[in-house]
């Protein structure tokens, strides 16, 4: 599982070769989640309420590089980090 951002306690990550729709995965605690991209919506899992708005302010302001990264993990390149929230 390649981690490419971690703030707050939630730790952000993409798997290579991970079915469509592009999405990334958040782990907080025990809890765990498959956000969208694109619709930034939850696909499966769940977070408390808290950490979903942070994580949510986060890809908001970094869909470019999760885009990025997707595509990135499609061709079998390695991940870029991205920053915090901060």
């Amino acid at each position: 599982m390649p981690e490419i951002s971690r703030f707050f306690g939630i730790v952000i990550a993409m798997y290579y070769r991970d079915h469509a729709p592009p999405h990334f995965h958040a782990f907080y605690g025990e809890f765990q989640a498959s956000i969208g991209i694109e619709t930034l919506e939850l696909i499966e899992g769940w977070l408390p309420l808290r950490a979903m708005a942070l994580l949510v302010e986060w890809a908001v302001l970094h869909r470019a590089e999760l885009r990025e990264n997707w595509n990135r993990a499609r061709l079998g390149q390695p991940l870029r980090l991205i920053s915090p929230l901060r």
